[in-house]
């Protein structure tokens, strides 16, 4: 794979910015996806080998998602609770697949990163690191980290390789989803580097039966308004599902959008999908939160998150009618009546013949 010159002028950017360091610290998002867990592993191996420079990664959140949970055991990831670390010990903080200010990262308000990479949309509180690549059009960071790799000459290991397939296969939906030249560049030049048994295995990972009952809750509670299916898991300790409920009820025929909530902590979550490729789905997330919280996203999959500790007894009450009139106003007729999308009824079994 040859990067593009783009890629090749900021690598050696990257390289110079590495060297002589003590150690580096890579911050994933609170609740780290596939491509973020491979992208943070590969800026890992690239700093081991360009630069002979130890790193720690970590993130803020849970790892709950029985997929991601054996791709962090395949690559041996320690990752740790950045609750748990001195911020003081590294001399290099990196920020992979997220950006200050998303509100999607637990790195402290103050602590200023000196790497950004990305794929998401720019943020200009960016614009403050020593060193920034956010790549909007790149359908995943692993991508990114990709040519990174390649521009270094770096040999990529099979676990790496693995890792890095999955990333960009999750975050484009098997190449389907915000997909670019350079993400297949980088796939054809990754999957036969990767041991694809172990690909297999990881995407069809056993699941708990809790997980099956948390997506009936999930899948109960949903309700149509016209092309549109909101559905909420209300107290979880699965965030991860969130986001898979809203990928499953986008599938629900003629459906233009979903949304999914769902309650983490103090922390709700929100994720939103469209059909549309070209649908503003980071727009309207960010008018569904306004001011309560923080949120952003591609075309046509975004989501978000609202401190509600910080909210009013008031706003509390209020926010779930809030939340969804906003939704439904962003996205067409807001008095369309919600039906359940699958009535309790269902439950019952067929009578024998």
């Amino acid at each position: 794979m040859r990067p593009p010159l783009k890629t090749q002028r900021k690598f050696e950017r990257l390289r110079t910015l590495l060297q002589g360091r003590k150690g580096m610290l890579i911050v994933l998002q609170d609740f780290p996806d596939p491509d973020a867990i491979a992208a943070g592993a590969a800026l890992r191996a690239l700093a081991n080998t360009l630069a002979n420079l130890p790193c720690s990664l970590a993130h803020g959140g849970v790892i709950v998602r029985a997929e991601n949970k054996a791709l962090v055991d395949y690559l041996d990831l320690n990752l740790r609770p950045l609750r748990e670390l001195d911020l003081s010990r590294f001399d290099l903080i990196a920020l992979v697949d997220t950006q200050p200010g998303t509100g999607n990262n637990s790195l402290p308000p103050l602590t200023q990163p000196h790497i950004v990479l990305d794929h998401h949309p720019f943020r200009r509180a960016s614009r403050s690191a020593l060193y920034t690549d956010v790549r909007s059009q790149y359908g995943a960071t692993s991508t990114l980290l990709t040519e990174y790799l390649a521009a270094g000459s770096v040999s990529i290991e099979p676990p790496l390789a693995t890792a890095l397939v999955y990333g960009i296969l999750s975050d484009t939906q098997n190449l389907s989803r915000q997909t670019t030249r350079r993400d297949v560049e980088a796939y054809l030049t990754l999957y036969p580097l990767a041991n694809r048994h172990m690909l297999a295995e990881i995407q069809r990972h056993p699941l708990p039966a809790a997980w099956f009952a948390l997506l009936v809750r999930g899948i109960f509670s949903a309700q149509r308004f016209g092309p549109r299916v909101v559905a909420s898991l209300g107290q979880t300790e699965n965030p991860d599902m969130i986001a898979e409920l809203a990928d499953l009820l986008l599938r629900v025929e003629n459906t233009a959008w979903a949304l999914s909530m769902g309650i983490y902590g103090n922390r709700l979550l929100l994720s939103l999908r469209a059909i549309d490729p070209d649908a503003p789905a980071g727009r309207v997330i960010r008018h569904i939160i306004g001011k309560y919280g923080t949120g952003g996203g591609h075309e046509c999959f975004a989501g978000g998150q609202i401190p509600l500790d910080s909210l009013t007894p008031r706003e509390r009450h209020s926010l779930d009618h809030v939340l969804l009139r906003r939704f439904l106003h962003a996205t067409g007729p807001g008095d369309i009546p919600p039906t359940p999308l699958v009535s309790p009824d269902a439950l019952s079994p067929s009578p024998l013949p």
